[in-house]
């Protein structure tokens, strides 16, 4: 393994990036392009054999050769001085060949020359020339021989070279990402900068006794721009930088990945100061001992060597090792000690003020309409990672091309998260005109809860068009994002979640089955509330029942930690709570059935209705405003052109008695036991 990095004639197991298109042959190119030559010279050979051979010569005895001479029938004769052969043509044309005396007779030569015949005498063929037809063919079988002692040769390269690291080496400029290209995290830039700034200038940490930590995981949810920091360490970095996934050490082979990993560091430490990068780590890393396989596999062998790597290196060697993953409750004890991965940089969902910057730079040279506001777009797109705010603005920016438009509009972008979010149109399903109705009133039950309810979400839009796996979908979002919830937030969602089944029990008396992933969604979220946030006073401030998954190191099944009475009294606090719920929903649902009618109608008509025509209808069909001023907005991307005038109330019809306000519900919460 040569000790520099830029060696031409060497490769040491890294692959070299190296801008331009320079550079010697890969092997396997030149394997083709001797396999062509060999084959070309085999073509060749045979193509000029047939080109220069003659017609087969006409064999006669010597004695019909003096008789044809002495009758005219004989032009020339050649005769071969070293066996007596005599060739010639015949009067014909045709060519001839005779088996002479040897030495020539000098009477029956002078016979011929009297005879008219042009007697010409040909001496010994070199040896050369004699041997030069099997010489190609010797050629040829030498570089076969030599061509198949090469492929042999490479192979066992291969299997030797099996144990060498396949990290990718960045120089500088390679990648080109940098911090300016990553919005928003500025905690994680600046822990990860110091790292960097340690690495190009050690003497201002080591002045005031300072080390820098050996390893820094990066944490977080898929797609919130781990892999990204490390590009742009990469790019920030004035040191070699190694770039490996955690999936390239594991092989068949046990041992391989630790010959690897062992490649891996060695090559670090020659070009100390260094970072290498190991992205999904916990491919490698998972906790030693989970399941039922050995101590003695190719997964925990390697751990074992990267762990021994680790913990091998001196503060004076310059090298930082950063690792990224999703799944750190997997991850090895061992290998989140400190002297290993001494700090870890939490990399959470952007919030509001960062997925601005982040919308900002994915809409970096599209052609944004004047009326696109991405303060509204980052604020209608609560819990969206940045990857997912990057396929956002790429549907938005599709969705332009599909209808001719040649700047990508606000509208664009509402299409594109109701895409993101619900679900594509399913054009070509056409409910029969009972089931439209039914999801009609099923989705209105959702809609007249949201807006009616404190605590829910503001609603944002209503449609009855199937989006991906639903009939129909009530849309809400929060304006802002929320990081706890409280027990009235979580019963408010309970009910709105009975909104539907409601709806339809209370229009048709009977039920169908378009209530079951608001029943599945609801008993989970009770039996959390009672198993793990302690939200019931039968249960107490207890938690109960281990989630930990299979396979992980923890436990071989799921197992339950509390007794079978235990377990029928949260079964009975989860039925009570959702029959309370469902109660509650029932009480509301019926104040406000002119309200529930008003948005099946027009359900019906338009197919889609936003938050805003909602709560104007069900206002109307209340006779007065639900809420009070300003008590609950309703959530839209749509920015309003102008306020919108007051308006007097519209006369109710004599007909139709306007139902009287909504009271505060004669259900009350659990009351907590006295402390």
């Amino acid at each position: 393994m040569p000790d520099s990095p830029n060696d031409p004639g060497q490769n040491n197991g890294f692959r070299r990036l190296v801008p331009g298109a320079g550079g010697p042959l890969t092997p396997p190119v030149r394997r083709r392009l001797i396999t062509a030559a060999i084959v070309a010279l085999i073509v060749g050979f045979v193509v000029v054999n047939s080109l220069f051979s003659t017609k087969p010569a006409r064999v006669l005895t010597y004695s019909q050769l003096l008789h044809d001479a002495s009758s005219n029938q004989i032009n020339t004769a050649v005769i071969n001085n070293a066996n007596g052969v005599v060739t010639g043509q015949l009067a014909n044309g045709a060519a001839y060949t005779v088996n002479g005396p040897y030495p020539a007779l000098q009477a029956e030569i002078d016979t011929l020359r009297s005879s008219n015949v042009a007697v010409t005498f040909a001496n010994p063929s070199s040896l050369a020339s004699t041997f030069l037809p099997y010489l190609i063919w010797i050629l040829i079988f030498v570089a076969f021989m030599v061509y198949a002692s090469r492929q042999a040769r490479g192979q066992m390269n291969g299997m030797m070279s099996v144990g060498r690291s396949r990290a990718k080496q960045f120089s500088q400029d390679m990648p080109r990402t940098t911090f300016a290209d990553v919005a928003g995290y500025k905690g994680v830039k600046q822990e990860i900068s110091e790292v960097v700034e340690f690495l190009k200038s050690p003497g201002r940490y080591r002045t005031i006794g300072a080390t820098i930590p050996k390893g820094i995981l990066l944490v977080g949810p898929p797609g919130t721009g781990k892999t990204m920091l490390a590009r742009a360490v990469a790019g920030e970095a004035g040191v070699p930088f190694f770039s490996v996934s955690g999936s390239d050490f594991m092989e068949m082979f046990v041992g391989v990945g630790a010959s690897r990993v062992r490649d891996l560091f060695n090559t670090a430490r020659k070009q100390s100061p260094a970072i290498v990068f190991v992205d999904e780590i916990d491919s490698i890393g998972r906790k030693r001992g989970a399941g039922l396989g050995g101590g003695h596999d190719e997964r925990e062998q390697t751990l074992n060597q990267l762990l021994s790597e680790m913990d091998g290196f001196e503060p004076t060697e310059g090298i930082v090792v950063m690792a990224a993953t999703n799944r750190p409750d997997v991850l090895d004890p061992a290998l989140l000690r400190p002297g290993r991965f001494d700090r870890q940089i939490v990399v959470p969902l952007p919030d509001l003020e960062e997925r601005l910057p982040i919308l900002q730079i994915h809409t970096r040279g599209k052609p944004l309409d004047p009326s696109v506001d991405l303060a509204l777009v980052a604020r209608g797109t609560p819990g969206m990672s940045g990857a997912d705010l990057a396929n956002l603005v790429n549907e938005a920016a599709l969705h332009a091309v599909r209808r001719g438009s040649p700047t990508v509009s606000m509208e664009d972008f509402e299409t594109a998260r109701d895409r993101v979010m619900m679900g594509q149109e399913r054009d070509t399903m056409v409910l029969k005109d009972d089931e439209r109705e039914r999801v009609a009133y099923h989705e209105s039950g959702h809609a007249l809860l949201a807006y009616v309810l404190d605590k829910t979400d503001p609603l944002h839009k209503i449609t009855i068009i199937p989006r991906g796996m639903a009939l129909g979908v009530t849309m809400t979002l929060p304006e802002e994002d929320r990081h706890i919830m409280g027990r009235p937030e979580l019963e408010d969602s309970l009910c709105m979640r009975m909104g539907g089944r409601v709806a339809e029990l209370l229009v048709y008396g009977d039920l169908s089955t378009g209530a079951a992933d608001d029943l599945q969604r609801n008993t989970e979220l009770a039996r959390r509330m009672v198993r793990e946030w302690g939200m019931s006073k039968e249960i107490g401030p207890m938690a109960w029942g281990s989630n930990n998954q299979v396979f992980l190191g923890e436990d071989l099944m799921h197992t339950r930690d509390y007794s079978d009475h235990t377990s029928q009294i949260i079964d009975d606090e989860v039925e009570r709570i959702l029959r309370e719920q469902e109660a509650r929903a029932i009480e509301v649902l019926t104040l406000h059935r002119r309200g529930l009618e008003a948005l099946t109608r027009a359900l019906l008509e338009t197919e889609t209705i936003d938050g805003a025509e909602a709560a104007r209808l069900i206002d109307e069909a209340n006779g007065e405003p639900v809420h009070p001023a300003g008590t609950k907005t309703v959530s839209s991307l749509s920015r309003p052109a102008t306020a919108p005038e007051p308006q007097e109330p519209q006369p109710v019809a004599a007909t139709s008695p306007v139902p009287a306000p909504v009271p505060a519900p004669n259900w009350q919460p659990p009351t907590l036991p006295a402390v």
